[in-house]
């Protein structure tokens, strides 16, 4: 497998390769990161789709990636997907996989008109004092201090950032800032998270920086991740003969290691409470979707908060597997790293329902735009800025309907507090003991709904279901590299890992590209297929970019205007002297640091 840029690689068409016909793929896990392995298998491997099983332990696809209307308790979006233009793997696929509205265009296509017509941007990205927009202003609001600790962790090397947290390399400067307001919510990092994770962030995205305060650098489906992702590529997956299977539960994957090559050779599952056992040859591929962000979520109702008594920290059936792998072989990674703190790695959603127009208003006040339009509302988060010491909620309402069978006069809001251990500033008790009642009452107390309506307009006007996820930030935990193990192993002859546990260089956890990038790889590795990967957007290395997310960051400051000692400003006028009339003041003037 190696990486490849340009259209050359990305328009061409693999030849079939050698031994295809006689190999077989199984994967764990029915996730993006599984389905996109079987994509590949299929597509660029030419697999027969007979001979791509897929092995799920629930009764649908789509792992984390779900949008579910629950019969007896409504609507669920336990999270929602933001994408990036830059997401190479995951076009790659969606290039080839038809729309389900329409099959004579490519899922790509459909979002990529849908996009072009209505761009994404907010209008009001941070609220305060009950539905009052905080006026952050597309600012970040990083003093001289704050500036030269997050150019520093720019900088710093990855080993030098093994187990360190985040605020290990930033003070209150930088959390007091917008900039950190905008990180935090936007990415679900906490304080605690690795530092690690946030730098690879900063280099992957530092072309969007100026489309950070405003979402304007974001692109959403049309409708919730699962029926907007999810079943256009099991349809094609079927289509084509993979075979799906439902409620088996992975147990371990046993291998045969010797003189540094690994082997894997049986699949041990259970199957309606029986054991049975799935023997492998070399010809037989393996993929295993190690860990899960979303495992042993809790669910709760309009009148039920979350029943959190069977959450055992470190457990659940993706970590169990991941573990009885892990014993294995040290190449196979240290999953306890990840899930051994679920008091650091939790966070809880809901999704609110209205039933009638009387929250309607409320909404518009505050995101300045019709949510019964078809297009984008909130263009993202809104952020509650004075609930940092409670729950510290976000709320969005995404394109509406986000169903296909929601009915046209209800809109569904998502609603995320980091913080569920906390006290709310209205609802005075945390955020998982709560019904979705309550956590709606929460949220109506900060968009501006007077309070002594809030509990008629929650019980009454809206319907809340509720999401506890212990696991749900468990890739920001600190570690270093080899925690995770490689897509494929050193030594591995027909298994690869897969998903957001899996380590692939200078790609970012928590995307739906990294887990189809994951699947890409496995796939390419495995069979030896001779097309490159492409590799991950290289911003970081683009002196325009750079420059750009200088003028950016610095909020909009030439390079005369920013707060630097009198010798600095001064080596800086004389530098600008010497490159008058060459290309570099070009790019300096085009980033708009030089007049």
């Amino acid at each position: 497998m190696y990486y490849s840029a340009g259209n050359y690689e990305a328009f061409a068409h693999p030849e079939k390769p050698e031994g295809a016909e006689r190999k077989s793929a199984y994967i764990v896990g029915s996730g993006l990161a599984g389905l996109s392995a079987a994509f590949y298998f299929v597509r660029d491997g030419r697999l027969q789709g007979q001979h791509v099983h897929v092995l799920e332990k629930l009764p649908i696809p789509g792992g984390s990636c779900d949008g579910i209307k629950d019969v007896t308790k409504g609507f669920f979006m336990r999270g929602g997907r933001e994408m990036d233009n830059h997401f190479e793997c995951m076009w790659d696929m969606y290039r080839d996989v038809p729309s389900l509205d329409d099959p004579s265009v490519s899922v790509l296509d459909e979002y990529y008109w849908l996009n072009k017509k209505d761009p994404n941007y907010s209008l009001c990205r941070v609220t305060e004092k009950c539905g009052k927009d905080a006026h952050s202003d597309g600012k970040f609001t990083l003093d001289k201090q704050a500036q030269q600790e997050l150019l520093k962790l720019f900088m710093t090397p990855n080993e030098d950032l093994y187990y360190k947290t985040i605020d290990d390399v930033f003070d209150d400067h930088f959390f007091n800032s917008n900039f950190w307001i905008y990180w935090q919510t936007m990415f679900a990092f906490e304080t605690w998270h690795s530092a690690l994770e946030m730098k690879l962030y900063l280099q992957r995205y530092v072309h969007h920086i100026d489309g950070l305060p405003d979402f304007s650098a974001l692109r959403f489906t049309k409708y919730n991740q699962y029926e907007s992702m999810i079943l256009p590529l099991v349809k094609w997956l079927k289509d084509r003969g993979v075979d799906f299977q439902y409620g088996i539960d992975v147990k371990n994957v046993l291998f045969d290691i010797n003189n540094g090559r690994k082997v894997a050779k049986t699949i041990e599952i259970e199957r309606d409470g029986n054991k049975e056992n799935i023997a492998l040859e070399e010809d037989d591929m393996v993929v295993i979707t190690n860990g899960c962000c979303t495992d042993v979520s809790c669910y709760g109702s309009q009148n039920e908060a979350p029943d959190l008594s069977k959450i055992e920290d470190g457990r659940g059936d993706s970590w169990d597997l991941w573990r009885n792998i892990a014993k294995q072989d040290s190449s196979f990674g240290n999953p306890l790293v990840f899930c051994g703190n679920e008091k650091k790695s939790n966070w809880m959603s809901a999704t609110v329902t209205t039933l009638d127009m009387e929250i309607i208003p409320y909404i518009k006040a505050i995101c300045k735009r019709d949510p019964f339009s078809g297009k984008v509302t909130t263009g993202g988060i809104v952020t509650v800025k004075d609930s940092k010491d409670g729950w510290y909620l976000s709320w969005t309402v995404n394109r509406q309907p986000q169903f296909h069978n929601q009915p046209k006069d209800q809109i569904c809001v998502w609603v995320y507090g980091l913080f569920s251990d906390r006290p709310g500033n209205y609802v005075k008790k945390p955020m998982k003991e709560c019904t979705g009642e309550e956590v709606c009452e929460e949220w109506f107390y900060h968009i501006g709904v007077p309070q002594d309506k809030i509990k008629e307009f929650a019980t009454k006007h809206a319907n809340t279901t509720t999401c506890y996820m212990p696991y749900i930030t468990a890739f920001f935990m600190p570690r270093k590299l080899g925690d995770r193990p490689n897509v494929v192993p050193d030594g591995a002859v027909n298994f690869a890992f897969v998903g957001q546990f899996a380590e692939t260089p200078r790609d970012t956890i928590f995307t739906t590209e990294y887990s189809i990038r994951t699947g890409m790889e496995a796939v390419y590795t495995l069979l030896n297929i001779d097309r490159g990967v492409p590799e991950v957007w290289g911003s970081v290395y683009d002196v325009r970019e750079l420059l750009r997310a200088a003028y950016y960051a610095t909020d909009k400051k030439k390079l005369k205007d920013m707060d630097l000692p009198l010798a600095q400003k001064i080596l800086i006028k004389e530098a600008v002297k010497k490159v008058k009339g060459t290309d570099i003041e070009k790019l300096l003037r085009d980033a708009h640091l030089i007049d």
